[in-house]
């Protein structure tokens, strides 16, 4: 994979302003709640104007799911870089071992879940999110393997490795966990 190039200032301090407007918004939905927070009280605790946070955000719900893009792109990139002679499936475990299982211990975990459970617009938006997530991957699949990008094999697959990062919350051992869905992918019940 070619390096990437370096990112210059003007992207940093975007990326800075957008991560300060994410931390501030995730903060305060944990501290008083989702319905409770406006989008003024999210800018004025990061420090920028609502025209600001519109620019990074297109909406509220985006504020708690703010790595909506780069998970998408993430998932794609493990299916179409993976190493020659890797599997779909061993790299989707890869990604799931190298970006999932950290986030399974993050202890804000727990707290971010029971917000978006207990708050209808957040439950509705992951939906539709995860489901967006589940035909890109898809689609992402079926081109590695040279099917119909509307292959029932490769859409049931998305969506089960999709469910792992559901399968490993509140286990003792995420990992563990990773590799038992992976194991149950390439080798079928037993």
């Amino acid at each position: 994979m070619p390096d990437s190039p370096p990112v210059g200032r003007r992207e940093r301090k975007k990326a800075a302003t957008r991560q300060a407007i994410a931390d501030a918004a995730l903060e305060l939905f944990l501290a008083q709640g989702f319905e409770q927070v406006s989008v003024r009280d999210i800018a004025e605790k990061a420090d920028v104007s609502t025209t600001t946070l519109f620019a990074h955000f297109p909406g509220k719900e985006a504020l708690v799911f703010d790595r909506d893009e780069e998970v998408e792109a993430e998932l794609i990139a493990a299916v179409r870089e993976r190493p020659e002679g890797q599997s779909v499936i061993e790299a989707l475990r890869a990604h799931a071992l190298k970006s999932w299982v950290p986030i399974a211990s993050d202890p804000r975990l727990r707290q971010l879940t029971e917000l978006a459970n207990r708050t209808p617009a957040l439950r509705e938006y992951a939906e539709r999110m995860w489901m967006r997530h589940a035909g890109a991957l898809a689609t992402a699949i079926a081109a590695e393997l040279g099917r119909e990008a509307d292959d029932l094999a490769c859409a049931a697959l998305a969506r089960f490795v999709l469910e792992v990062p559901t399968l490993t919350k509140g286990r003792p051992d995420p990992r563990a966990v990773v590799d038992t869905v992976f194991d149950l992918l390439l080798h079928g019940w037993r």
